[in-house]
């Protein structure tokens, strides 16, 4: 961060340059990464008393803590324009005007200083008040020239265990605000308020219950602008405690991202209504650079875990002469699967990951996107660590989760169909001739990607991400249908985004989102039924692994899963140690209950909205939202699919039947 003068920030501001700057010896700090109507400010975040006034200081850091509004700067964080008080409003207060700002002697009936603050001293403090007003008038002036309209936030925090009656989590003060003019505005940012979701809080949002909005912030735009609503906002401490000052990190952050969708959304709407921009969305609001924090977090997230790929480790290295055994010994003897070494030392991986500093990210939505996968990989790590242990099917079930009794239901519907409703089809092509079809699909839809032939994974095809390789398993056997459906599964989706998670500055996208495997998956089969190739065999077979899944989980033993899934649903012994070995393998693998979970939610996300977004790369449903926004923003590049995803009929009545019935 630099450290500017008050008239060389000025200077900058009229050139219209963005940065991020200490200003008059830190008493405050700018931050601008891009020039929009929307400006917050935190005037009471600070807690900096100056030496010469802190010997006379009477009040303790903590009751001085307490008046202040701490952590009000991180609620800020996301907007591209934000001023942040540095300094105590005990040594002058900016919502005062500037001959009220400093306390002669008492404060909140307190007495504040053992002797009365000298003309010099009241001046040191003037000044940098009137510093952060200079800078704050040129700011709005910039911003009125540019887009003759600008909304300010003005935020702060209060103390509510001392009000005896019930109180709002966040209170809009209308007092000086046209409301005959903004009236609008306001209506509409408290029911965006009033849409934050909060852990264990109900969440109210009120205007003048509490607060009134008589501070000088406000009065003092209104004195100098004819164009700049300031909507002076308190919020509740509901986010940390405020009598020791201790945070509450899971509401805060849950905070600064609804505050973040709240205020964008309002800001977006007050330039829809009041400039010429009518089609402003939340993310025109917002700054479309991606800033170093990210860039930088990104690129040592990516060194550290680009390697941790599940499914290089889980895939037994003896597979073949281990199903050769059981097939011949009449499957009675389980089999011993052996697995690649992991070459990383979990200790020291969980250690750096945790080390990466993801609190510097300033958009909340992003720090959270980064936390949750975060979180995921440490839970990933965990899973690898653990393969062939009996611990594995734990960490298994902690990063996949199991099939609920919804899961089973919906599997068993899918294979209680008759027969008749399956297709079946005598011509077959191997390995070799799959192969081809799978590089002219791939020379046809521009993706540039091997593909080779494998003896050791258990599926009939897999992509590998870090390689950008389709393994086709050297046994397999595809109908013409199925060859069909899985180039536009591991192709069409997993191959797809696996190129395109590769063209973008962030990497993330490559490692993989939370909950990737559900939702990639999910539109993966969601691809099969679009191109008209998914069938109801397919679908059986994608069941009949819920099913696996369950039985393992409830039986522990592989040769009594094998024996009652060949039997129950009448299969091929080949097909059905392939089955087994796909749940079994590590230890307990309950990754494949996903496919018909990740399906159904797919389908349900695409009858309402278009899932194009989530191709950028491994992404999951869980951050959705801020990966569209992302791509809104212009961070990363829109994806474009290969085929059209729009929800649609098959055109096949009995199979569109089955498909609407998964609930």
């Amino acid at each position: 961060m630099l450290t500017l003068s008050e008239k060389e920030c000025i200077a900058l501001i009229k050139k219209r340059q963005c940065f991020h700057a200490e200003v008059n010896g830190g008493s405050f700090i700018v931050k601008i990464d891009d020039y929009t109507p929307l400006i917050c400010a935190a005037i009471h975040n600070g807690h900096h008393l100056r030496s010469d006034l802190a010997k006379s200081f009477l009040l303790s850091e903590k009751e001085r803590f307490y008046e202040e509004d701490p952590y009000t700067d991180e609620i800020i964080s996301s907007f591209p324009i934000q001023l942040i008080g540095n300094d105590s409003r005990f040594e002058y207060d900016l919502n005062r005007a500037k001959t009220l700002s400093t306390y002669f002697k008492t404060a909140w009936d307190k007495q504040v200083w053992q002797k009365t603050l000298t003309t010099k001293q009241r001046a040191i403090s003037h000044a940098k008040h009137q510093a952060f007003y200079n800078v704050l008038e040129t700011i709005v002036a910039v911003i009125e020239k540019q887009f003759s309209h600008a909304i300010v936030f003005d935020i702060h925090s209060y103390n509510y265990k001392r009000i005896e009656k019930d109180t709002p989590t966040f209170n809009i003060g209308s007092g000086q605000i046209d409301v005959e003019r903004w009236s609008h505005v306001v209506s509409h940012f408290e029911r965006q308020l009033n849409k934050i979701s909060l852990p264990n809080i109900d969440v109210r949002a009120a205007t003048d219950e509490v607060f009134y909005g008589r501070g000088y912030l406000i009065s003092h735009i209104n004195a100098h602008f004819d164009n700049t609503l300031v909507l002076p906002t308190e919020i509740k401490k509901v986010f940390m405690d405020e009598v020791s000052g201790d945070v509450y990190p899971l509401v805060l952050e849950d905070l600064k991202t609804g505050v973040k969708n709240a205020i964008s959304e309002t800001a977006a709407y007050f330039m829809r209504r009041y400039t010429k921009k009518k089609k402003t969305q939340r993310a025109d609001i917002l700054s479309s650079s991606i800033s170093p924090e990210v860039i930088e977090i990104d690129k040592r997230l990516y060194k550290l875990c680009k390697s941790v790929e599940t499914l290089n480790f889980i895939n037994p290295i003896n597979l073949i002469a281990q199903k050769n055994r059981f097939l011949k010994k009449n499957s009675y003897v389980a089999p011993s699967f052996n697995y690649k070494q992991l070459d990383l030392n979990p200790y020291k991986f969980r250690e750096q990951l945790y080390k990466l500093p993801v609190e510097d990210i300033f958009d909340a939505s992003i720090q959270q996107l980064y936390r949750h996968v975060i979180d995921n990989l440490a839970n990933k790590i965990d899973l690898l660590t653990s393969i062939g242990t009996d611990d594995f099917v734990y960490n298994s079930l902690k990063y996949y989760g199991e099939p609920n009794q919804k899961d089973v239901a919906n599997a068993r519907f899918i294979l209680h169909l008759h027969d008749d409703n399956v297709e079946q089809q005598q011509d077959y092509l191997n390995a070799d001739q799959a192969i081809d079809y799978f590089k002219q699909q791939a020379h046809d839809w521009g993706l540039k990607c091997k593909i080779e032939k494998s003896a050791k994974i258990v599926a009939k095809a897999m992509v590998n991400n870090e390689k950008a390789l389709l393994l086709i398993n050297k046994d397999a056997k595809f109908t013409a249908k199925e060859v069909h459906a899985f180039a536009y599964h591991e192709l069409g989706i997993h191959m797809l985004t696996t190129i395109n998670a590769k063209q973008h500055p962030l990497k993330v996208f490559s490692l993989g989102l939370t909950g990737n495997t559900h939702t990639q998956e999910g539109i993966a089969l969601y691809s099969e039924y679009c191109s008209g190739s998914l069938t109801i065999a397919r679908l059986k077979n994608i069941a009949l692994r819920v099913i696996a899944v369950q039985y393992m989980l409830e039986h522990g033993d592989f040769v009594k899963t094998f024996h009652t899934l060949m039997n129950e649903f009448e299969l091929d012994k080949e097909f059905t140690f392939n089955l087994t070995t796909r749940v079994y393998r590590g230890g307990g693998f309950t990754k494949d209950y996903l496919y018909l979970t990740g399906f159904r939610d797919i389908l349900n996300v695409a009858r309402e909205q278009s899932i194009d977004n989530l191709l950028v790369g491994k992404t999951g449903l869980l951050d959705f939202d801020i990966v569209s926004e992302m791509i809104e923003r212009g961070m990363i590049t829109k994806p474009q699919p290969l085929f059209d995803t729009h929800y649609r009929s098959s055109g096949d009545p009995v199979l569109d039947f089955i498909v609407n019935s998964i609930k």
